[in-house]
Formats: structure tokens, sequence, C-alpha cells
């Protein structure tokens, strides 16, 4: 998976400022990563099924994960950040 660049979405935007100040430095941390190398075991990155099966998740850590949707110049969109329940909100 090529990264371009790394677009943030307004939802993602928003949930990224509600998180503790521990998280955002995992985050941004696992965003460094992503982008020297998608598939770097630790991001454990995988492609959804179901109604969310046009977009892919990493991990922060075993609670956190990113949300994102690759477009096709490489360029990547972070469209939700949280916990697990983020799969389920629509």
């Amino acid at each position: 998976m090529e990264i371009r660049e790394i677009h943030l979405g307004k939802n993602f935007e928003k949930q990224f400022q509600n998180l503790s100040k521990e998280i955002k430095l995992k985050a941004i941390k696992a965003e460094q990563v992503f982008k020297k190398n998608a598939f770097h075991p630790s991001l454990r990155l995988h492609k959804l099924s179901g109604k969310l099966k046009s977009l892919w998740s990493i991990s922060i850590d075993r609670k956190y994960r990113i949300i994102f949707m690759p477009r096709e110049n490489g360029d990547i969109l972070f469209i939700s950040i949280g916990t697990h329940a983020i799969y389920y909100e629509g």
C-alpha cells in the first residue's frame, strides 16, 4: 500500500481531540509508522468487511484503532479514531 499523503476527516479530528494525551501520542506514533511501512506488524493492518468493506483499519494499541479509506492516487483519508466501538457507529 503506497501512502502519498494522509488527510484527516472532520469526524476524525473531533474524535482525536477527545482522546487522552497518552492515546494521542500513540496515534501520532502509529501514523508515523504507517507512513514508513503500512504493513508493519504493530499496526495490524486489515481490510474491513460488511458495510465497511471499502475501509481499512490500523491499530494504535490493543484498544484503539484508526479507520481509513485509501484512494487510488496513494492518498489516505483517516475517517475515524477510537475504540472497537467505532466500527459500529454510523
